[in-house]
């Protein structure tokens, strides 16, 4: 295990050799090492012998775990803020505004938190190239070793890739690819998820390449962001794999619309025909129009692990329907109006609201799962007057459908607002009612 580890040092003059990997060796055994965080202290307890020490280790340390070029003379904090893994974490982490992104010193601390507290166990790191040994890239799928499930599963063990070759690692994902037929999770063979795989994301595989959602232990050699390597569940709850599916699924909120106009060169012609007597002349003017609200609730534990995917698919619609889109903000439930913030701090009316357009496309995004006390007289209220203003609504519920019956707020807000499932599936189901809601309208 991490046998080139000591060039990486030694390139750095820094002193490592075999020696260096038995003492790490007794390190683990004795239960000192079981994060990346755990391994950065003991090998520097090892290798360096003084302070001047620390930038070269810093530097053969994160070249070799998370394949960051530290070009002479450059900081670590700069280097690491133009590599790839860092640039594809900052945009998982804080989405595409830079607006709202803190500070770079801060947004590097944090990333390298979350590196050396990653949640595999190091002492139990499995080499990859017996795992490939061992492993058939021309399996078909059509067992059922590798069990789909629903959510994050626990990596206590990862496997190391880094010195087997990329082009041999690209090359049997092409071959895998072309056998897969399904989502899987966990596992050592497809392109998935939580698992030790070297192909798929959220996983614990040291330099392999990381397909699509978004990095485990943030240690991908390559990061492929096409998703015909990796099957689409449009039935899955909204994540980075299936964003794309989503948007789709949006598309049809986009509405025909058709107004009268002038049609001057009609007028003009016909008049003279008539002596001078000009008599005016319409003509139906067909534009695509969008108009869109979105309400998220951004402010409970339970929603946390849903708003950055959510930001993101709605951040993307933005930049494609660029006609009319309003975003607003609130917590478990609105109590007279909502904020056109993220933070909360520019809270809007109701009432203000309520003078949109009663054409808007409206789609709230949250749980509805509260304590009833918190579901007050004057918020049932606020949510059926929304109803009441805009024919067009839709309520998308990151929850499983299967509990959504276990509670009474959940139940009350589905009885006054369509709710559906924040999944692609559930996202085209509301799209399908609003369309017939317009359609309706028009009949009348």
């Amino acid at each position: 295990m991490f046998d080139s580890l000591p060039h990486y040092f030694r390139k750095h003059k820094l002193s490592a050799d075999v020696r260096t990997l038995l003492m790490l060796r007794k390190a683990m055994d004795k239960g000192l090492v079981r994060t990346l965080g755990d391994l950065f202290i003991v090998l520097r307890g090892l290798i360096t012998t003084s302070p001047k020490d620390y930038g070269p280790f810093s530097t053969a340390f994160y070249e070799y775990f998370l394949d960051v070029d530290i070009k002479k003379g450059e900081k670590l904090e700069s280097a690491l803020a133009r590599s790839k893994a860092f640039q594809d974490w900052k945009k998982d982490f804080y989405g595409e505004d830079d607006e709202q992104w803190p500070n770079l010193q801060e947004m590097v601390d944090q990333y390298l938190d979350q590196v050396h507290l990653t949640s595999f166990d190091i002492q139990k790191i499995l080499s990859g190239q017996d795992i490939l040994n061992e492993d058939n890239p021309n399996q078909t799928d059509d067992d059922r070793e590798e069990e789909f499930g629903e959510g994050q599963r626990d990596i206590d063990t990862a496997a190391d890739y880094r010195d087997i070759p990329l082009e041999e690692i690209l090359k049997r994902m092409e071959q895998v690819a072309q056998q897969q037929r399904r989502r899987h999770e966990g596992g050592d063979h497809w392109i998935g998820a939580y698992g030790r795989s070297p192909y798929g994301h959220s996983g614990a595989a040291f330099g392999g390449v990381r397909v699509g959602g978004s990095g485990g232990g943030k240690m991908a050699r390559r990061v492929i962001n096409n998703f015909n390597y990796y099957p689409v569940d449009t039935k899955a709850i909204l994540s980075d794999d299936n964003i794309n599916a989503a948007l789709a699924s949006l598309k049809g909120i986009e509405d025909e619309t058709a107004e009268k106009e002038l049609d001057i060169e009609k007028t003009i012609k016909e008049g003279l025909k008539q002596g001078g007597i000009f008599l005016p002349y319409e003509k139906e003017k067909i534009y695509n129009k969008v108009q869109v609200v979105v309400m998220i609730d951004n402010g409970g534990f339970s929603m946390h692990p849903y708003i950055k995917t959510v930001t993101k698919l709605f951040s993307k619609m933005k930049l494609r329907f660029t006609h009319d889109f309003k975003v607003y903000y609130y917590h478990n439930t609105i109590y007279g109006g909502a904020y056109s913030d993220a933070r909360r701090r520019d809270f809007v009316p109701l009432e203000k609201i309520l003078q949109l357009d009663k054409n808007y496309s409206v789609f709230i995004i949250g749980d509805a799962d509260m304590a009833p006390y918190e579901l007050t007289q004057s918020s049932q209220e606020g949510w059926q007057e929304l109803k009441k203003r805009f024919k067009r609504i839709a309520w998308l519920n990151p929850m499983h459908q299967r509990v959504w019956s276990m509670s009474t707020t959940v139940n009350w807000i589905r009885n006054v607002i369509p709710m559906f499932t924040l999944t692609p599936d559930g996202i085209e189901k509301a799209v399908e009612l609003m369309n017939k809601k317009r359609k309706f309208n028009r009949k009348r």
